[in-house]
């Protein structure tokens, strides 16, 4: 990758490359003072700067001292690599922000591949530095020029955007960074108007079951055909990969997707945007453990994904349960009218199977107590001490004797559960007022 020494054309320039590559600061900066050209001076073979050299072994602070010295921050190898392109490839973040700062293109592209730097930071897996990269390109020139979203799909020579390259590589967190700054999940490699791989073909070439997860969750295209013909589903089997087969078989049960069509879950705050998250994984971990357990019969029963349950919600006994569900604690609050519910009910709430373009311009979801638009979902307060004058009353347990389980269970949940429901309160006040409802 050039990130080593080739010949130099005389000891003295090999002798300073060297102390570039091991980070001698004061070597370097001796060598300068008696030579300020061998900042301009390039190996024989690979033409590599010095500043190629100390981006691609982490020298951070040598990289630092180059820069003070008028170096150029994009000069090009003979591959016409960037230092910035080197540092993505080998991780190192810090001198990813070293260049960064110091106002390194992210818009250039090398000649092997027509890569950019979020291509290599993709490809090679290093999220921390896809995440800098990224970060950069919402305060630069980029955004005025080429537009953010067109940065983060951008094509390398054989069609494949950064989110190909990171589904092929088997890098989940990097599939999972992309996704979340907008990449296009259906987007395929092909060029000129015919059809190519997508993310999901890529990914279960691969057998990458995380992958294939991220993928599905955002909305990926199960029935969507490669350039052959074949659907993700027949890549997994052709590759021997059962447990991505059995997720990606057209006629198994729909994942749920992370509803991103919707104005307020784009304006969601950390926390809470985390706790869907978690929570949508959980439901289509649910979904998953019932293809796997039709197809391979070696799962665990039902009584132990139930006690899993039990065990994680009897530390809040003292929580409000949904009203929903009656199933989980409450953690997401609609404002402004203040209903709570679980994280699983909201998702089931603002899922939708397929991204569509069309449904943009709908209204956001009605709050299911009292049917006014959601404009924002945030995580429930914390009930004080002080707020319970009742020492007496009765802690709220997970399960009723006289519920249903199709309606304590998440898993039964369907739209049409909704729309029944009156304009309650959104918690519930006793365990009396739960058996009146039945």
């Amino acid at each position: 990758m050039g990130q080593g020494l080739s010949c130099a054309s005389s000891s003295y320039e090999h002798d300073f490359f060297a102390a570039v590559q091991a980070g001698d600061l004061q070597a370097v900066d001796f060598s300068l003072r008696e030579d300020p050209s061998l900042l301009l001076r390039t190996t024989i073979y690979d033409h590599l700067s010095a500043l190629h050299i100390a981006a691609a072994n982490g020298r951070v602070e040598v990289l630092a001292m180059l820069l003070d010295r008028s170096a150029i921050p994009d000069v090009v190898n003979r591959d016409k690599q960037t230092p910035l392109m080197l540092a993505a490839m080998h991780g190192k973040i810090e001198c990813v922000q070293k260049l960064l700062d110091s106002g390194a293109n992210i818009l250039m592209f090398d000649s092997v591949n027509g890569r950019t730097c979020l291509h290599h930071a993709a490809y090679y897996g290093h999220s921390d530095c896809l995440q800098t990269i990224l970060s950069a390109a919402k305060s630069t020139h980029v955004t005025d020029s080429w537009g953010f979203a067109r940065f983060v799909n951008v094509r390398d020579g054989t069609g494949a955007t950064p989110l190909h390259l990171a589904a092929r590589q088997k890098w989940p967190d990097c599939v999972h960074i992309l996704l979340d700054n907008g990449s296009l999940v259906c987007a395929s490699t092909g060029r000129y108007g015919y059809p190519g791989s997508t993310s999901l073909h890529l990914a279960a070439r691969g057998g990458s079951l995380d992958c294939v997860r991220e993928l599905l969750a955002r909305g990926a295209d199960r029935l969507q055909r490669d350039s052959a013909g074949r659907l993700p589903y027949e890549v997994a089997l052709k590759q021997n990969h059962g447990t991505c087969a059995a997720l990606l078989n057209p006629s198994a049960a729909e994942p749920l997707v992370w509803p991103s069509a919707w104005k307020f879950i784009t304006e969601l705050d950390l926390e809470t945007k985390a706790l869907l998250e978690a929570a949508l994984m959980e439901g289509n971990k649910e979904r998953e453990m019932k293809i796997l357990k039709a197809t391979t019969h070696s799962l665990t029963s039902p009584d132990h994904s139930e006690k899993a349950f039990d065990d994680d919600i009897s530390e809040e006994c003292d929580a409000e349960l949904c009203s929903i569900c009656f199933d989980r604690v409450c953690t997401i609050e609609v404002q402004d009218c203040r209903h709570q519910m679980c994280a699983h009910c909201t998702l089931a709430l603002c899922c939708h199977n397929k991204p569509n373009p069309t449904t943009l311009c709908l209204p956001s979801p009605a709050c299911p107590f009292c049917r006014s638009n959601i404009s924002r979902l945030v995580i429930t307060k914390a009930r004080g001490a002080g707020d319970d004058n009742n020492t007496s009353k009765p802690r709220r347990s997970r399960r009723f004797p006289n519920c249903s389980e199709s309606s304590s269970s998440f898993k039964g949940l369907s739209m049409g559960s909704f729309r029944k429901i009156g304009c309650g309160s959104g918690t519930i006040t006793h365990s009396s007022d739960i058996l009146d409802k039945f």
